[in-house]
């Protein structure tokens, strides 16, 4: 893969392969973003996993910096009100179970009552494709309509590892204080530590760094409790 000029000055203002801080990396972050738009800050996390193992989970960042999400919730009827109380962008069972049927997919979040599931499931290809299917691992699957709203409208995030052994997951932008962004990558660390299964064995976590959308990686120093 080729870079821009850009990209490879940047390269020469730090230690490619050294190891820093939390706080020292973000503030490198924002000196090596060369964008003229706000560049999102990425975290990347390789874990030690097994062919049958995995990490999936959700965590609420303590420092938001996305817009409010649109919810869509499908539930049957007697929850319609809870869910238009919430805050759902969106309510409804078959009308919009149709609707996303055909393509639409105008929101950023689906949440599903477990007695519409049956029927949601039909919508694997549409929504699975996009990662929008509501999973009980993800807290999308609930009854509790009111707290999951909630929590979704904190920033609730849903991470999890890809076949790599990696977490991808966006932790601010650039303009934010590094400080801020700091909170938001220790909150990931530390649920991602949480996750480890009981049968990992060695180091879970094996290496993290952080990047913003255009300039390159950085690698933090995050030691790995056992």
């Amino acid at each position: 893969m080729s870079h821009g000029k850009k990209y490879l000055e940047s390269l020469k203002k730090y230690d490619p392969a050294a190891s820093y801080d939390v706080k020292e990396a973000l503030a490198l972050v924002k000196t090596l973003s060369f964008a003229k738009f706000d560049e999102t800050v990425d975290l990347s996390i390789k874990v030690n996993l097994k062919k049958n193992q995995s990490v999936r989970d959700t965590v609420v960042l303590p420092n938001q910096f996305r817009g409010e999400k649109k919810v869509l919730v499908f539930c049957k009827a007697e929850k319609e009100k809870e869910a238009q109380d919430a805050g759902a962008a969106y309510v409804g069972a078959e009308d919009l179970i149709e609707k996303v049927k055909g393509g639409w997919l105008d929101f950023d979040v689906a949440v599903a009552t477990p007695d519409m599931m049956k029927d949601v499931g039909k919508l694997g290809m549409v929504l699975g494709r996009k990662g929008l299917m509501p999973n009980p691992k993800t807290g999308t699957v609930t009854f509790d309509l009111k707290g999951a709203l909630a929590e979704l409208k904190k920033g609730r995030t849903e991470f999890r590892a890809d076949k790599g052994g990696v977490v991808h997951l966006a932790v601010g932008k650039v303009s934010m204080e590094p400080e801020k962004i700091a909170e938001n990558v220790n909150t990931v660390v530390t649920e991602i530590k949480r996750k480890r299964p009981a049968d990992a064995k060695g180091d879970f976590i094996q290496t993290v760094s952080v990047a913003s959308s255009m300039g390159p990686g950085i690698w933090l120093t995050i030691k790995d409790e056992e």
